[in-house]
């Protein structure tokens, strides 16, 4: 027998009969009787117990179960005080407790081994059937039965029957295994009841009456209060209990029958119920799989439709960062190459020759010839110096603005804002006044025509149109590399982020030494122009203004040594071109080669690059705006014809206003991915105007950075910003 075992839940038909016995034992008008019957219990449930209490039920049947115990541990054998009737056979009992009261038990086909010797106390037990048991004897307490009137004790392993039988002088039947009995014999167990008592009381030494002899005094006993010469009256009593036991039997079977009807109607009705219920969810699962399926393909049509959009998607990203790996890889052979022409430049010995030949030429400047006094041009030369100083004090005068502005936030002063005031009077009233007044000014006042000359010398120095130049150039690399930059973080990638930073990086320290450079090439011009005015002869009249007419009428170097007109054979458009974009150095180079705009239009980066045109930006601006060119001259074939057939008139003695913190920069063509304008991180609102420098970073705009100490992309310490200006 396994030590532990788990105890078998009834089924739902067994709980549902419980369920309905007790809540038919409790309603109105029951009978006496509590049959819990073949529900599969382990156990008596507590509800019995109690309704038996309360009720105080008679009859308790519980036969038919798998009742090892008849009481649990939580309920108490006073509950069954009132019942008379216990049925409890087919069930496991192997033991029984104290019982009381008790007037007919029956224990058929259980595993009793013994029965206890507290049973001998049920003295109004009628009838005790054990039939069917593994009991091997009889406990001698069975005396004590006064009024048992039948006895089944068959199918057990009694093999003798104890003396004390001869006691129950009630038994009228005895029912036992006679051919397994060795005491009283099997002859004598075959005989019968009566044979069987007379030879236990011939054992016992007693004299044997027949049982009805002592029936009439065992019931009187039962009666209440009934008297010993009533011998009919307690007769007739006995009659009409048996007679109404019997009618409560039948009356119990007829109830039990009604009951089983009702029961079977009721599972009937189940039944129809249920399969009514299954056919509603036949139809409702066949809906629902119909629902299921169009849900499905639902699902697998959008599941399609998102695969597309996903892959749309990657291609599209896949392109994109094709498109970034190209521009970063142009913007890399830029850099590289922008590096090299610098290293070869800082390199070449040519730059030191034509500094000293500069040198050279500067101070030959210095000495005026009589001829050049007598054809000084002194209306047309001052008109010039003229438009040279306006151009020149509005290039100050956005220097002072910004200058200002920055003062104006640093110290938040007043007094600022009105010498601001006062400088805008001054210059505006300067501006207004007569051209005739301004022309006979400048000739009188020896300081503004050594300025003019010193703005003309400025622009006219190839070193320092040479720094302007790459100064442009690594302005416009270093906002595609900050565009570039912004992209990468968008599209969340860092492919290659640490070559654009050493790009970046790269091209800061070469913009930092190319600041050092132009500002020392100004110091070396200004250092000029002091050896110049100390040489210079004190009563030589108009001597800046022939300096200022020598340097108007004089060609570039590279024109000089052609000996032969740079000019001739080239477009005027397209000479317009090359010194609207500050290389007129190369006009020579386009006229040797014979280019037209018709021809240039055809060319690439790297045609121009053969020919001696080695600064991509330039490469870039100059292909460019030939397209521009072009494109007008298809709306208006005129205008070609006009410029061609125009000679161009002796040079007029103007300089063209360049601003040295806002030139006119060759512009990169854009990438396909950035169609907009960069916008400062900051205020998303303005242009970025503004170079960080060491770290580079072209990010922001001018109101933004004068509030900013660090780069709001790399956090790095800001010690110098530069103010570009785009075109």
């Amino acid at each position: 027998m396994p030590l532990f075992f788990r105890k078998k839940k009834p089924s739902d038909d067994a709980r549902k009969r419980l369920e309905y016995q007790m809540c038919l034992a409790k309603e109105a008008g029951a009978d006496d009787i509590l049959d819990i019957s073949k529900c599969e219990l382990s156990e008596v449930p507590y509800g019995a117990f109690a309704t038996c209490k309360v009720l105080q039920k008679k009859v308790l049947i519980i036969h038919t179960n798998n009742l090892t115990s008849l009481v649990p541990k939580s309920c108490s054998l006073l509950s069954l005080v009132t019942v008379k009737v216990l049925d409890l056979h087919d069930n496991q009992l192997a033991s029984l407790p104290k019982l009381t009261s008790l007037q007919v038990l029956n224990l058929e086909r259980n595993l009793l081994k013994c029965l206890p010797q507290s049973i001998g106390d049920l003295a109004q037990l009628q009838m005790l059937n054990v039939k069917g048991n593994k009991l091997k004897e009889l406990p001698a307490t069975v005396s004590g039965f006064l009024g048992l009137r039948t006895l089944d004790i068959s199918g057990n392993m009694l093999q003798e029957l104890p003396r004390v039988l001869a006691h129950i002088r009630t038994l009228e039947s005895l029912t036992l295994d006679a051919s397994s009995m060795t005491y009283p014999s099997p002859d004598i167990c075959s005989a019968g009841t009566e044979s069987i008592q007379q030879f236990l009381c011939k054992e016992c030494g007693i004299a044997y009456y027949p049982p009805s002899q002592y029936l009439l005094p065992a019931l009187e006993s039962d009666g209440e209060g009934t008297s010993v010469d009533g011998v009919d009256r307690a007769v007739h009593k006995y009659l009409e209990e048996e007679s109404e036991w019997q009618n409560k039997f039948l009356d119990y079977e007829k109830r039990k029958e009604k009951k089983m009807q009702e029961k079977l109607e009721f599972e009937r009705r189940l039944n129809m119920g249920q399969r009514e219920h299954a056919l509603l969810v036949q139809q409702i699962n066949s809906q629902k799989d119909e629902i299921l399926q169009t849900v499905r393909e639902d699902q697998m049509r959008l599941e399609e439709g998102l695969t597309k959009h996903q892959r749309y998607l990657e291609e599209e990203r896949l392109k994109l960062l094709q498109q970034l790996k190209q521009a970063e890889q142009g913007i890399a052979s830029r850099i590289q190459k922008l590096l090299e022409d610098n290293q070869r430049q800082n390199q070449s010995s040519d730059i030191l020759k034509s500094l000293e030949n500069e040198r050279i030429r500067m101070e030959q400047l210095m000495a005026i010839t009589q001829e050049e006094s007598e054809h000084l041009r002194k209306r047309e030369v001052a008109s010039a110096m003229q438009q040279m100083l306006a151009e020149s004090y509005k290039n100050k005068l956005i220097q002072m603005t910004y200058e200002s502005r920055r003062q104006d936030l640093v110290n938040q002063a007043c007094s600022s804002l009105a010498e601001m005031d006062q400088k805008f009077q001054q210059i505006l009233a300067w501006q207004q006044l007569d051209q005739s007044k301004a022309v006979s000014q400048i000739l009188q006042q020896i300081e503004m025509q050594k300025a003019a000359f010193e703005a003309l010398q400025v622009k006219k120095d190839l070193m320092h149109r040479q720094i302007r130049n790459q100064i442009k150039l690594i302005e416009t690399e270093l906002l595609q590399l900050t565009q570039l930059e912004l992209k990468r973080q968008e599209l969340d990638t860092e492919t290659l982020q640490g070559v654009i930073t050493e790009q970046r990086q790269a091209l800061g320290y070469l913009l930092q030494q190319l600041l050092k450079e132009k500002k020392q090439r100004e110091e070396e011009l200004r250092q000029i122009l002091l050896e110049m005015e100390a040489k210079s002869e004190t009563k030589q009249e108009n001597y800046w203004l022939i300096q200022y007419q020598r340097l108007l009428k004089q060609k570039h170097i590279s024109l000089k040594l052609t000996g032969a007109p740079a000019e001739e054979g080239l477009e005027q458009q397209l000479v317009n071109l090359l010194i609207e974009l500050s290389a007129e150095q190369y006009v020579p180079v386009f006229a040797h080669h014979r280019i037209s705009l018709q021809a240039l239009s055809t060319m690439t980066a790297s045609d121009l690059e053969k020919i001696g045109v080695m600064e991509a930006g330039l490469q870039r601006a100059i292909l460019k705006r030939t397209q521009e060119i072009l494109a007008v001259a298809k709306t208006i074939p005129e205008l070609l014809r006009t410029v061609d057939n125009e000679v161009p008139a002796a040079p007029a003695p103007s300089a063209p206003f360049e601003e040295p913190m806002s030139p006119v920069v060759p512009m990169a063509p854009p990438l396909q991915w950035n169609e907009k304008k960069s916008e400062c991180v900051v205020c998303m609102e303005q242009e970025t105007q503004m170079i960080f420098l060491p770290c580079g970073h072209v990010c922001c705009c001018q109101t933004c950075c004068e509030r900013l100490h660090t780069c709001p992309l790399c956090r790095k310490d800001i010690t110098q910003c530069i103010r570009i200006f785009h075109s």
